[in-house]
């Protein structure tokens, strides 16, 4: 069993698309991109700063991109064209962004691929995961990178389990996949393109394409004594 990079993400929509030449799962793109940066990135600022953000000398930040005051760019970071990096943004090293993303208020990144016109705009966490085009976060989604007993990451499917070699892997999300308010996605879960998650889901695993997980839950009202 194996997770090609292909099944889950248009590699027309990143401008790293040899990030994932040599990979045969998706997922042994993360311990590349320290490497990567280290040799091909070219530090320069060509968007527009909006107040003094802060902006490390390890930096690449593309044409109509807007930097707002108080964002953090810690690098080494790679950041295309016409993207939104909003106040209270927290990048952190090795992050690789498309073009056309928004990274919004209170969310941090950390060694991580963003796809073009992936949108992760309130108080979200992203480290070591990969996030395809048009992914969607909606406030307060977490992408889980570790496990509570510090082991080592299994990709667990529904005919095998698959060691990842990773103590650090949070989630693939693949294109056009829609993660609603405040769910958790845990350590390795891979989610399919235009799949959804629902607001509150707790999710572990493998969510095929094209499907919904939901949390179902019954509610009582009563008046008011």
């Amino acid at each position: 069993m194996t997770f090609s990079p292909a099944d889950y993400l248009d590699l027309e929509h990143t401008d790293h698309r040899s990030l994932f030449d040599k990979v045969t799962n998706v997922w042994e793109a993360l311990p590349l991109i320290a490497s990567y940066l280290q040799f091909r990135l070219k530090p320069a600022i060509h968007g527009k700063q909006i107040g003094r953000p802060f902006i490390s000398n390890a930096v690449y930040i593309g044409h109509g991109t807007t930097i707002e005051q108080g964002a953090m760019i810690k690098g080494p970071a790679w950041i295309g064209d016409r993207c939104q990096i909003r106040a209270g943004c927290y990048i952190r090293e090795n992050v690789i962004v498309g073009n056309d993303a928004v990274l919004g208020n209170s969310c941090e990144f950390k060694n991580c691929i963003v796809f073009d016109a992936a949108q992760v705009p309130h108080f979200n966490y992203v480290g070591d995961s990969i996030l395809g085009h048009k992914a969607h976060l909606g406030a307060g989604v977490i992408l889980s990178n570790v496990r509570l007993d510090h082991d080592e990451i299994i990709v667990r499917g529904s005919d095998a389990s698959i060691p990842t070699g990773l103590k650090k892997f949070g989630a693939i999300v693949g294109d056009r996949a829609e993660i609603g308010c405040n769910a958790v996605i845990s350590p390795g879960s891979l989610l399919g393109r235009e799949s959804v998650v629902h607001p509150c889901v707790h999710w572990k695993g493998l969510l095929p394409a094209q499907t919904v997980a939901k949390l179902r839950q019954e509610i009582e009202t009563t008046l008011r004594s």
